[in-house]
């Protein structure tokens, strides 16, 4: 499932009766991811059918850049569950002394200072496939969600 980043400037009204009018999709849900300099961004199924309320006059797709994405990313308790969740699964395959140990090895070599031995570059080289799939498994998550 693909998504799109969509923002809009909340129309929140304070106070025990006060509401916070947010769109809706029926059954596509949608996620909110944060919100950043008075803007909230959304992120919504490429397939949803978006309604939005009246006092929210400037829903739109968000404008992107590469900076605004890595704001979205470190302020998005979405994407920080989805960091948190690739560091586990890398923990449930290396603790951090073997990927220690993989970085030594793999800098020696980089640097021409250190020469691995058959069985290290098999290992290093399934650490590095399992990292991958792993690192794959979180931009696939990302993408999901617009990101």
């Amino acid at each position: 499932m693909t998504a799109t980043i969509y923002t809009y400037t909340p129309q929140a009204t304070p106070g025990p009766t006060g509401t916070d009018p947010r769109p809706s999709a029926g059954e596509d849900a949608l996620t909110e991811l944060c919100e950043i300099d008075g803007l909230r961004y959304v992120s919504v199924p490429d397939t949803a059918t978006v309604t939005v309320p009246e006092p929210l006059t400037d829903w739109q797709p968000a404008s992107l850049t590469d900076a605004l994405r890595a704001q979205i990313k470190q302020a998005s308790p979405h994407c920080r569950r989805i960091d948190e969740q690739l560091q586990a699964k890398i923990r449930e395959k290396y603790r951090l002394e073997d990927e220690l140990y993989f970085a030594r090895i793999a800098v020696g070599a980089l640097q021409n200072t250190y020469t691995p031995t058959a069985e290290e570059a098999t290992l290093l080289a399934q650490y590095q496939a399992d990292v991958e799939a792993i690192r794959d498994w979180a931009r696939a998550e990302r993408a999901g969600l617009g990101v």
